[in-house]
């Protein structure tokens, strides 16, 4: 366990940043989750995706390939053919 003033603060901030980190993953689970269920074309369902998605990739959570990579296959899964 943590002894030090500044390792408590750090222990504190890392579970912080922890929880906002699963939130934005269930968020991009979800919303991936969402756009297969949905019916070809669904613009709404495609916008909630890259929604999800850049907003991990803004935080640091993801990296830039693997955003381009998912929002990819979201827009592959609802295209109209």
């Amino acid at each position: 366990m943590a002894i030090t003033k500044s390792a408590k603060k750090a222990h504190r901030q890392s579970l912080r940043r922890k929880e906002m980190n699963d939130v934005r993953k269930r968020a991009i689970k979800g919303a991936i989750k969402a756009a297969r269920l949905a019916p070809k074309g669904d613009v709404a369902a495609l916008a909630a995706a890259y929604k999800a998605i850049d907003k991990a990739l803004k935080s640091g959570l993801i990296k830039k390939n693997t955003a381009a990579r998912r929002k990819s296959k979201v827009a592959r899964l609802l295209a109209v053919k």
